[in-house]
């Protein structure tokens, strides 16, 4: 799949996530697998530019290209401004976000709230890819409700904007992460367009993925949650494309190991006090599925130094190497 002149490496790309796809997990991704990976959404309010939080957002050093930074907002203008900004600062292709469903999101009419204003969005669209030479990406839901679905006239107006290819989430606003993905309104938007439609929504295995591709069309997929403390997913789901094959499951070893390195990097990234917080919600995903995760859930998350943090994963890695072996 292409974005402009990029050509994808793989139809498999990694989902923003607030909170989550920061540098050090968009770095790991992309390492195992991912396309693309699409940083966290940032604010395209000038006022927050100088935060510590939306400057590390904006932090893409030594990043693999290309690097496609999400922005919100409501004001065409500003929105506009804010792609500038972005792509001034290393950014390869803009998203706009159009399908966050967060109520502190859509509350301010933000996010997939948009959706309800077909103008309005035509205006952000047009002003946006007018305001850089970058490739602009749109990333939407099918619609506010189940009653109010307009994702094919959304998708019309983006690609007449000149947006080069459309990621869809398939539920609405008001459903967020629960009840049935529309794989069957991606397929029929997909049909009404010719810009590269990239499918979104509960792909959590290799399997799926096909799927999902077969049914919708799709020229590529997006992975969100799925890919929380499994980023390995990229190159299982790649592997099953390519070979129709499942791939063996990392062991113990190589996830001790890929949980060692993304911890030791985001404590460079954010400094011992923040990584260290912000490492343990990566801990809790590592190790959900080992034994004995929630007696060592309790026990990390009181942790308050690094180095212990690290040496304590190192120990119940271990652990479990030998519970699997006495078993």
């Amino acid at each position: 799949m292409k974005i402009g002149p990029y050509q994808l490496e793989s139809p498999v790309i990694l989902a923003p996530m607030a909170g989550i796809t920061d540098q050090p997990f968009r770095q790991l991704c992309r390492q195992l697998g991912a396309g693309l990976a699409v940083s966290e959404m940032v604010s395209s309010n000038p006022d927050l530019r100088n935060s510590r939080k939306t400057q590390l957002r904006l932090n893409h050093k030594d990043e693999s290209a290309p690097i496609s930074v999400q922005i919100a907002g409501t004001e065409a203008l500003q929105m506009a401004e804010a792609a500038r900004y972005n792509a001034d600062k290393g950014a390869q292709i803009i998203d706009i976000n159009m399908g966050c469903p967060a109520k502190k999101v859509c509350n301010v009419a933000a996010g997939s709230a948009l959706l309800k204003d077909e103008k309005l969005v035509a205006d952000i669209l047009h002003r946006v890819v007018n305001a850089v030479n970058i490739p602009v990406t749109l990333k939407i839901r099918t619609g506010w409700d189940k009653t109010n679905k307009n994702a094919i006239n959304i998708a019309k107006i983006a690609q007449d904007s000149g947006i080069q290819a459309l990621t869809i989430h398939g539920r609405t606003r008001e459903c967020a992460f629960k009840g049935d993905v529309e794989y069957d309104t991606i397929a029929e938007v997909k049909s009404r367009i010719h810009i590269p439609v990239i499918a979104n929504g509960d792909i959590d295995s290799p399997e799926k993925a096909k799927q999902v591709l077969e049914f919708t069309n799709a020229d590529a997929i997006m992975v969100g949650r799925a890919a929380q403390g499994r980023p390995w997913i990229f190159r299982e789901i790649n592997y099953f494309l390519e070979t129709g094959k499942m791939l063996a499951p990392p062991g113990i070893d190589e996830i001790s190991e890929l949980l060692q390195n993304h911890l030791k990097q985001l404590y460079a990234f954010y400094g011992d006090y923040m990584g260290l917080r912000i490492a343990r919600k990566h801990i809790n995903w590592y190790c959900r599925t080992q034994q004995e995760a929630e007696i060592f859930r309790k026990r990390i998350n009181r942790v308050e130094n690094p180095a212990q943090q690290l040496a304590d994963v190192v120990a119940f890695f271990q652990k479990q190497k030998k519970l699997m072996i006495a078993a």
